[in-house]
């Protein structure tokens, strides 16, 4: 099987396209297409690690985002929804498994009688810190297909994009 193809997929869907519909600009696709093939590959490879301890890509973001809290390592739930980007919903349930599991632990809250605080239990640490290091260095060997000149480049490219994407400028009503 021969692996240096003329076109790669994308740019074989986007030859089709102009074929098919000539008076449409498909550049875009090359780069949203690529993109979101790569974030699927790159899904697959950190999930790989998440696997092995265990884990789900949910449940590895709440142990990373208690252990990045510092000592004592707790968020309240809101928080950790938060620093994760998810519903409370899927919070809950990703908190319940943890519970389960002896990761994390929650108790009311010592201010807000009504509220809770998740923390990470000992095994949670020692787990997270295993995985999370192990997480590293798979995403070292990814980012390591490019060169660091590569790496630095699409770093920059990406921030300023997200940025543009997150912090849309409004037009100047002067």
């Amino acid at each position: 099987m021969e692996h240096d193809e003329p076109l790669d997929r994308v740019a074989r869907i986007q030859a089709d396209w102009r074929r098919e519909r000539p008076d449409i600009d498909v550049a875009p696709q090359g780069v949203i297409g690529r993109l979101h093939r790569l974030a699927d590959r790159l899904t697959g490879e950190l999930c790989l690690v998440y696997g092995r301890y265990g884990l789900s890509e949910g449940e590895f973001d709440v142990l990373c985002a208690l252990r990045r809290a510092g000592a004592p390592y707790e968020r309240a739930p809101g928080e950790l929804a938060a620093h994760t980007m998810v519903t409370t919903g899927a919070m809950t349930k990703r908190i319940d498994r943890l519970e389960r599991a002896g990761l994390v632990t929650r108790r009311r809250s010592d201010y807000d009688q009504r509220g809770r605080i998740v923390a990470l239990t000992g095994p949670g640490r020692e787990l997270i810190d295993r995985a999370f290091t192990d997480h590293m260095r798979n995403e070292r060997r990814l980012v390591d297909l490019l060169t660091p000149a590569e790496a630095e480049s699409l770093e920059t490219l990406l921030t300023t994009w997200l940025s543009g994407m997150e912090h849309p400028r409004t037009p100047d009503r002067g």
